[in-house]
């Protein structure tokens, strides 16, 4: 069986922490991609969260992780894209909701409010957890309820 590919990327303040967490869903079978960031150097966010968004959007792969220092703007610049589903996650409870309910796509992370520990149970449940159904998004991310 094939590995899933899990693009991930970060700003310079989440370098560290995306480095631990491409270690880490590597070890739970998974395939990092690593979109950079790739040191501690200054970048803006958007350079590098907008090309995991924009490959999940096309369909090249089914979710990512997206990481920030406070990840508040990695969700915001992931959202923008269409067929996205962005969650900013602090606790492994809302990850699975997030999954569950929401069916989210894309793990947003802020590196500055959570601890690597955290964020390898927060990752590690949003990987795990299955949509649960009942709600459909059209090419516009629309929300519509099914009978």
């Amino acid at each position: 069986m094939k590995k899933e590919i899990i693009p991930i990327a970060s700003d310079h303040p989440a370098f560290e922490l995306k480095k631990e967490l491409i270690l880490f869903i590597s070890k739970l079978g998974f395939e990092p991609l690593d979109l950079g960031t790739y040191s501690k150097t200054r970048v803006d966010y958007p350079t590098y969260c907008l090309s995991v968004a924009d490959k999940v959007s096309k369909g090249e792969y089914e979710r990512g992780i997206v990481i920030c220092k406070t990840g508040v703007g990695a969700s915001i610049v992931a959202n923008k894209f269409p067929n996205i589903r962005a969650g900013l996650v602090r606790t492994v409870e809302v990850a699975k909701l997030t999954r569950q309910h929401n069916d989210t796509n894309i793990l947003a992370l802020g590196s500055g409010f959570t601890s690597e520990e955290k964020a390898k149970k927060i990752t590690k449940t949003w990987l795990f957890t299955e949509y649960e159904g009942g709600l459909v998004y059209n090419k516009l991310n629309i929300l519509k309820i099914l009978p």
